[in-house]
């Protein structure tokens, strides 16, 4: 459970009742990227030796690099490897970077929320470059009121701590909040930190695991989220 937020921050403060807080997973819930990323992780270890089924990788997307590889490598790895395929993913990831594509609705969805006075914040397990990048692609800034990224926590999905931070930006409470992403890891971060969970299928997850995590509802991907949102889990919050 996240601790009790401090004094918010972010703008679109409301004035008859506590604020409200949208925290979104951006990787495969509103940009297009889980199978660029299962591909550039799949090249980097073959590279280092390593041949993992692509469907192994795909599962542990949505996991900080040092996680994903616990996962996919096991513990009793040489460790040392790590930085060199870890940067070797950033390296073959960044060559899409131009071609990112948003998935239906995100920006969307991100503006629908803020003009309803949610605080829109991003908790992703990417790093500051590839947060930019994404930024780029779903083209809606002027929704979000703050990010948190690898780069600003401790630990990484599936621990609660992106959540935890995003909750701290925004200044709103747990219970205030909700999160939407498309990983099991998405869901168990959310459960982690008390605040429910929307997933979407964009990133690959079927509905019955997502659900089996946690979820409270599932849709397609943004635009389904979008169509219905009023008889979401997002119109269960005054």
């Amino acid at each position: 459970m996240c601790p009790r937020p401090g004094p918010a921050t972010a703008h679109g403060k409301r004035a008859d009742s506590p604020p409200r807080a949208a925290v979104f997973d951006v990787d495969g819930t509103l940009v297009d990227t889980n199978y660029l990323h299962a591909v550039s992780w799949w090249e980097a270890l073959r590279q280092a030796g390593h041949h993992v089924a692509m469907s192994d990788i795909h599962h542990t997307i949505g996991m900080g690099s040092g996680r994903l590889l616990d996962r996919l490598l096991g513990d009793a790895r040489d460790h040392d490897e790590d930085e060199a395929i870890s940067t070797a993913h950033t390296v073959l990831y960044a060559t899409w970077f131009d071609r990112l594509s948003p998935l239906p609705g995100a920006a969307e969805l991100l503006r629908s929320l803020a003009a309803r006075n949610w605080r829109v914040v991003l908790a992703t397990s990417a790093q500051g470059s590839e947060l930019t990048a994404l930024r780029r692609a779903v083209d809606a800034d002027d929704a979000i009121s703050d990010a948190t990224s690898a780069d600003d926590v401790e630990s990484t999905k599936p621990a609660p701590d992106p959540v935890c931070q995003a909750l701290e930006q925004a200044g709103v409470a747990p219970e205030r909040a909700l999160f939407v992403g498309d990983t099991v890891w998405d869901v168990e971060a959310a459960r982690r930190a008390g605040v429910g969970c929307i997933a979407l299928l964009s990133g690959g997850i079927g509905e019955e695991e997502l659900r089996a995590a946690g979820a409270l509802a599932v849709y397609r991907d943004p635009a389904a989220l979008l169509a219905d949102l009023d008889d979401s889990p997002f119109g269960r919050i005054p």
